[in-house]
């Protein structure tokens, strides 16, 4: 491997867009040298800052071209599979943005896939674990300052959703992340998960029911609760409280001032994903491209992907049932030990 890392971007989209202009601007030891869309005019747009990058409607016309070194996936996860397999067979470095696939039991195909390599590959996209409040976090639930961790309170709101966003969307686009959070925070898989739906929101679109409340319980028992709240029209909020034996941590407040003039208190709330963990991204891709350089992967693996899919499958279900659903995994490879 060289000290320069060829990357094509697989989908041109809003993500996709994003990581282009991440890795032509802020990423060390990398560059665009592909951007793969079927779309040819969404493909020039988005690689028009790039002058060096070629655009092509399939990524084996990319792989062809020899001047792909690694790919990231910005596709959405129903062609994740097909992708993962094409670049695995070409045994060179992956980021798939989540999920891994859209379901465990795909996502446990390209596990075998994986391990046919021997080595791993993919490194899956919870950008979550890149941010500077959850690390924190992290640091201090496996430190044991504060003694065991007992319970874990999240909010996960966005002002609105656009069309085609559905109920189950909620769970599989939205509380997948708190999923990963709650096994990257905990070092615990999940066990089982719960929805309650209670009042709804009259701005629910699509058929959601929106907001819920997703319930999970970890292997050692810690309880999690999540508001997942996807139009609240205020602004984009994801926050976390954790209650440990000998103190509260919470992370995720608003950045920037908060005023207190006039008889009123104010500041500003992000608007969107892209504010709140601009900084987690460009730290999640960097890292990437650092362990690529390197033979190896700098973030979430396969597993990650398969075990937050099967939580994602429980949860749509406990969605549907109201019942506390029990999350199956199958035996943990070596390759993920």
């Amino acid at each position: 491997m060289t000290n320069n890392l060829r990357v094509a971007v697989v989908g041109a989209g809003r993500m996709g867009a994003d990581h282009i202009d991440r890795l032509h601007t802020r990423i060390v030891g990398a560059t665009v040298s592909a951007v793969v869309d079927i779309d040819a005019e969404r493909a020039s747009a988005a690689a028009a800052r790039v002058p060096a990058a070629q655009t092509f409607a399939t990524a084996a016309e990319a792989y062809a071209s020899g001047t792909v070194d690694a790919v990231l996936l910005a596709t959405p996860g129903f062609l994740h599979e097909e992708a993962l397999f094409e670049a695995l067979e070409r045994d060179i470095p992956i980021f798939c943005e989540k999920p891994l696939t859209p379901d465990a039991e795909s996502a446990w195909r390209v596990i075998e896939a994986e391990q046919a390599l021997g080595h791993q590959r993919i490194q899956v996209g919870f950008m979550r674990r890149f941010d500077a409040d959850y690390a924190q976090l992290g640091s201090i639930i496996s430190g044991g300052t504060l003694g065991d961790l007992l319970m874990l309170h999240c909010r996960h709101r966005n002002p609105s959703t656009p069309d085609g966003f559905t109920n189950e969307m909620l769970i599989n686009d939205s509380v997948v992340h708190e999923f990963d959070a709650v096994r990257y925070l905990t070092g615990e898989e999940i066990t089982s998960v719960q929805v309650r739906l209670g009042k709804a929101s009259r701005r629910a679109r699509n058929g959601q029911h929106d907001p819920q409340q997703v319930l999970m319980e970890t292997a050692s028992g810690v309880l999690v609760d999540v508001e997942i709240f996807v139009n609240a029209q205020f602004g984009y909020e994801v926050s976390t409280q954790a209650s440990l034996e000998e103190g509260i941590v919470d992370i995720g407040a608003d950045h920037g001032p908060v005023t207190r003039t006039a008889g009123r208190v104010g500041g500003a709330v992000t608007p969107g994903f892209e504010d709140r963990f601009g900084a987690a991204y460009d730290h999640e891709i960097q890292s990437w491209v650092d362990a690529a350089l390197r033979g190896e992967i700098g973030g979430p693996t396969a597993w990650d992907g398969y075990a937050t899919a099967a939580c994602c499958e429980a949860g749509v279900r406990a969605q549907s049932t109201g019942e506390k659903v029990t999350v199956t995994l199958k035996e943990k490879p070596e390759l993920y030990r």
